[in-house]
């Protein structure tokens, strides 16, 4: 019982309320004039009682501030609210959209499959997750890297194979990849 009355408990307790009482009040504002609290009952119309009159609150008009212009930023990221904008596909990728059927490998099968090649870099013009950050525009670092030729290949090389009689001649079959 002396785990349910510490503080950090007591703080998530307050704040689920308070997330209630805030989804409630959406709620209440989004859908209020189509469910409301209480109905006229039939019996009160034909008895002829008087309904009570509930004034609306009459809101201050909006001000519109004069809009300044701005120069245009460059390449401005869209907010996450809006769609991610892919490039555009090739059109030979498009028109293998339209030819066939999928149950045949071609038509959207075929496009899928075209798409897949092409890493998320190559399709999209930034990352869209935190995940994609990782390794984003590392084709731009491919070229540039070279195997040292001191490393730990260069001595397995020259010292185990030389020790043991073994013969290390590459073959270009032995390459992975």
């Amino acid at each position: 019982m002396r785990s349910l009355l510490t503080t950090q408990n007591q703080n998530c307790y307050r704040e689920l309320i308070m997330k209630e009482a805030y989804t409630r009040l959406a709620w209440k504002m989004r859908y209020g004039q189509d469910y409301p609290r209480s109905f006229t009952s039939h019996r009160a119309k034909a008895q002829g009682l008087p309904q009570l009159t509930v004034p609306k609150p009459v809101l201050p008009p909006l001000v519109s501030l004069p809009e300044r212009k701005r120069a245009p930023s460059p390449k401005v990221k869209p907010h996450l609210s809006e769609a991610p904008l892919m490039r555009p596909v090739t059109p030979e990728t498009r028109d293998a959209l339209y030819q066939g059927f999928s149950k045949e490998g071609k038509g959207r099968h075929l496009y899928l499959r075209h798409r897949v090649l092409k890493g998320p870099d190559e399709r999209f013009d930034y990352p869209i997750l935190s995940s994609w950050e990782y390794g984003w525009r590392l084709g731009d670092y491919e070229q540039i890297y070279r195997s040292p030729a001191n490393g730990r290949s260069g001595i397995v090389r020259s010292t185990f194979y030389a020790r043991n009689g073994i013969f290390n001649v590459p073959m270009a079959t032995d390459r992975l990849g």
